[in-house]
């Protein structure tokens, strides 16, 4: 389907919770949130109903996230519910990789395409200080254990911030160097707790990797579904990639919706606009309802992002990360 701009919207972002086992600093308060109760967020049937209807407008990539999804009981059974709708070729998971190692036999089992796994230093000290309760060597063990599954693409996201992990970030790249690992430098938005702290720009990204491995060539060929721009370095296996939605942003070429949880159809993460679907299907509505509401919140899916003009009058979202989906 096409939306107002003429962009053709075909992959859609679900979160399957708002709960997560870190506390990240960009995306939750150290002490938690409350959290959804479990009446509240959409079953796996209802998700499962959901893609099959996104299916037929021409949603053909799904996105699993949180919170963590892997801290959500049985996710594998939802992701291949999800593979073996029709019309859907692609479905793949963002994840903290905490539970990956014993996780990823019944994911691949399931049909998992890709991973993409969050990681923002290998140093464990400072890996702890942006967590405040993770554990990296139990995240790399999960990533290596990933690799084992040849057709399963890794993808490691990496969100750069101002006093934390900047010394850090050249080694997260060694990652690429020998194996095939795709790392994303993810440009801090100002949402939620991100709005509290400074993230580092691409450029100022680029000129440290050019100053240690040699020149960013561009890739022109697009990996997996997102906005990702990619480049080469002699001698790696993997690319680099950035994604910088405020500094660089993509608005013109977006193809993404998002659902929430508890089943909120987002057109756009900034904006906090959008349909309940939960209610509609709840409440015994029609699939020819539900079409017509899906069809409508794609159609009016907002020109681009305001994050450099906060000041707008326009409807931002309030939630943090955690509770709009990653």
């Amino acid at each position: 389907m096409f939306d107002n701009y003429n962009r053709k919207i075909d992959y859609i972002r679900i979160s399957v919770t708002d709960r997560c086992n870190l506390r990240c600093i960009y995306c939750m308060p150290e002490k938690g949130i409350k959290c959804l109760e479990s009446k509240e967020i959409l079953s796996y049937e209802e998700i499962i109903h959901l893609c099959e209807n996104f299916a037929k407008i021409g949603i053909s990539k799904v996105k699993i996230t949180g919170g963590e999804p892997l801290v959500r009981k049985d996710l594998a059974l939802l992701i291949k519910g999800i593979k073996n709708i029709k019309g859907i070729n692609n479905i793949t998971l963002t994840t903290n990789g905490i539970l990956l190692e014993e996780q990823i036999d019944a994911l691949a089992d399931a049909g998992i395409d890709a991973i993409n796994v969050s990681i923002d230093s290998l140093d464990k000290n400072t890996y702890k200080n942006i967590t405040r309760v993770g554990n990296v060597d139990k995240v790399i063990r999960g990533i290596n254990k990933v690799l084992e599954y040849k057709d399963i693409a890794v993808k490691i996201n990496c969100v750069p911030i101002e006093g934390f992990n900047e010394k850090g970030i050249l080694d997260v790249i060694k990652l690429a160097q020998n194996k095939n690992i795709h790392i994303r430098f993810i440009e801090l938005m100002p949402i939620g707790f991100g709005k509290k702290i400074n993230g580092i720009s691409e450029d100022k990204i680029k000129k440290m990797i050019n100053g240690r491995y040699g020149e960013l060539i561009p890739h022109n060929k697009s990996i997996g579904n997102g906005p990702s721009k990619y480049y080469t370095l002699d001698n790696f296996q993997g690319k680099i990639g950035f994604i910088s939605a405020v500094n660089h942003k993509f608005c013109d070429t977006c193809n993404r919706v998002r659902l929430t949880s508890n089943g909120f159809l987002k057109a756009c993460l900034q904006f906090n606009e959008g349909q309940d679907l939960k209610s509609i299907i709840r409440n015994g509505k029609s699939d020819d309802e539900l079409m017509e509401v899906i069809r409508k919140v794609i159609y009016d899916k907002p020109k681009e992002n305001r994050f450099l003009d906060l000041n707008s009058s326009e409807k931002f979202e309030e939630n943090i990360m955690s509770q709009i989906g990653g």
